[in-house]
């Protein structure tokens, strides 16, 4: 599973808005998660936290335009945006991933504008905007399949706009017109959507959902052990990456959870190897006992 390190070049966004709000910061701070294990880097330049203003294009672009220039020759850059026109530039300037939080519905020109870049494109599942999402978590019956039905609908007009099916990622949208146990949800159901035989993400860092595993007032950072375990579990899928603000910690999570999974195999074999023994001898005894060879 890959790692996908989350680099906000914002003043706004909901855990870190203002830290890597510089050039130079941006990308010290990218160099950071690099070095620590992520295999790809998401820079947006716009919060998508419920609530935040929309931003232009221009003004996204001049935040994020040289860090994803400086950090593309090192890593898988993924570009957080739902403006056709920051795609273009920003595949231009070297970024290799179009990570769309609006799945298409945020610009009318972004799947042709993918069809003709052909990069991988992450299609994410939600409703409305920053400003209506909330006011749109309705769902009747399981959560995770009407997810899956709708990003179905998203991911047939990628299609038909011309976006290759196999670059198209799938992305349930945590946080995303999701309220109270609706996150909860599409997480348990997870195999809904790696049924479809697209690559998926999952973004669950230190999102609101996990606010119940942390005491009440402690800061958005508390949330990472929480992220760091759904990693970990995640591992154990066939889920194609999580998308992380705080690398190390998903890191060690997934490394014990592999290192859990390589001692459980061990014992199972040697219990294995044991009953086969004990089974030969058991069957060598009753042969005997019938006067066989």
């Amino acid at each position: 599973m890959q790692i996908m390190g989350i680099l906000n070049v914002t003043p706004d966004s909901f855990s870190d808005g203002g830290q890597w709000d510089t050039v130079s910061a941006a990308i010290a701070h990218g160099q950071e998660m690099i070095d620590a294990g992520a295999t790809i880097i998401d820079i947006g330049g716009e919060s998508t936290r419920p609530g935040a203003d929309m931003l232009d294009a221009e003004t996204e672009w001049a935040r994020i335009e040289p860090v994803v220039a400086e950090l593309s020759p090192l890593v898988t850059v993924s570009v957080d945006t739902y403006h056709a026109q920051t795609a273009r530039r920003a595949v231009a300037a070297g970024a290799h991933i179009v990570n769309d939080v609006t799945g298409g519905n945020g610009d009318p020109e972004m799947f042709a504008t993918v069809a003709a870049l052909d990069c991988d494109y992450i299609l994410q599942h939600g409703r409305g905007n920053a400003q209506t999402m909330n006011s749109m978590a309705d769902y009747r019956g399981d959560v995770a399949r009407v997810v899956r039905d709708e990003l179905l609908t998203s991911r047939d007009a990628a299609i038909a706009a011309g976006i290759a099916e196999e670059r198209i990622i799938l992305d349930p949208g945590l946080g995303f017109a999701k309220v109270g146990d609706q996150d909860w949800n599409v997480l348990a159901g997870v195999c809904e959507f790696l049924d479809l035989g697209h690559r998926v993400l999952i973004g669950q860092s230190r999102k609101r959902f996990l606010s119940g595993t942390v005491a009440e007032g402690t800061p958005v950072t508390a949330r990472d052990t929480a992220t760091a375990v759904i990693s970990g579990i995640l591992s154990e899928t066939d889920v194609w990456a999580v998308r992380v603000h705080n690398v190390p910690a998903t890191m060690s999570a997934i490394a014990v959870h592999a290192k859990l999974h390589q001692a459980s195999v061990a014992r199972t074999g040697e219990e294995e190897l044991q009953h086969a023994a004990t089974r030969t001898v058991s069957e060598r005894g009753w042969d005997a006992a019938r006067g066989g060879a």
